[in-house]
């Protein structure tokens, strides 16, 4: 198809950039703080199997350890009780074209820095409308924090006495996404899609109780963020395809139009998706 073709010159060209939404995999990736009487998930491990030796001459190679939900990583619908009885559910049975999607980037790193338990309610959805237009439905919508530019796991983890304090979503917010707009999921820059005190909301985790109720997907541990535009870009997120899976570590890639620089800040010339434009998943 031409279309096919004009992306392949597009990319090759640079008229369209690859940028790379997925934080390193390695044992110093933060793991997520459950409390003691649940247990978390093994931080990941690389063991080497042979490197050009006596175990193996002429090649190099290692098997890992780890959780399905460590580092930049996909949650699927099955992950929660919610979303536990409905089809496709697993990340092996989940169609391939759904895990490709516009984006939409809301940005919080103001509201975020002054509070970190800032939490994105209908409103703030509907205030960024107004500005980028509606959502189209199979849309992933990613919440730009600043998050992921903190340094070491104890400021990323941010947690006190009274537990994790990192920005996500209102249980509203969620139903509005996931209702109204039909989104394909949420991405955050937070080690997991709900806030930090979202324990105590009702239910607990409301953002994963929702999404994944509805057959929703979430993207957590994002990167990169600040390099897309609020909209026009493509996210491409396919976790591997293992069967009966709940999630997967991902790599995240988006398509984008180039940057350019004005007065030392980035822009981007032109969006690959137009927003009101309709996309079928």
């Amino acid at each position: 198809m031409a279309v096919l073709i004009d992306l392949i010159r597009a990319l090759q060209s640079a008229e369209v950039e690859i940028v790379d939404l997925t934080a390193d995999l390695s044992p110093e990736t933060p793991l997520l703080p459950l409390p003691p009487q649940w247990p978390n998930t093994p931080p990941f491990q690389l063991h080497e199997i042979s490197r050009y030796d006596e175990r193996g001459p002429a090649w190099y190679w290692n098997w890992f350890s780890t959780g399905e939900h460590t580092g930049t990583h996909f949650d699927a619908p099955v992950h929660w009780v919610s979303g536990k009885d409905l089809p496709a559910n697993s990340v092996d049975r989940i169609p391939a074209r759904m895990f490709i999607g516009p984006a939409c980037v809301l940005d919080i790193t103001a509201e975020s820095k002054s509070n970190p338990d800032f939490l994105v309610d209908v409103p703030f959805i509907e205030n960024w409308e107004r500005q980028n237009g509606k959502i189209p439905a199979g849309s992933w919508v990613l919440l730009r924090s600043g998050w992921s530019k903190r340094k070491g796991s104890a400021e990323y983890l941010n947690v006190d006495e009274n537990g994790p304090h990192t920005p996500g979503w209102d249980k509203a917010a969620s139903l509005f996404l996931a209702e109204e707009r039909d989104v394909l999921g949420v991405g955050v820059e937070t080690i997991g899609t709900d806030a930090g005190q979202a324990a105590r909301f009702e239910p607990p985790f409301s953002n994963h109780f929702v999404m994944h109720g509805h057959g929703k997907f979430g993207l957590a541990s994002l990167i990169n963020l600040d390099l897309l535009p609020s909209t026009g870009a493509v996210v491409i997120a396919a976790p591997l395809k293992i069967v009966g899976g709940s999630g997967s570590p991902v790599r995240v890639i988006a398509l984008s139009g180039p940057r350019t620089e004005i007065r030392g800040k980035l822009w981007v010339r032109q969006p690959l998706v137009h927003p009101q434009r309709k996309f079928s998943c």
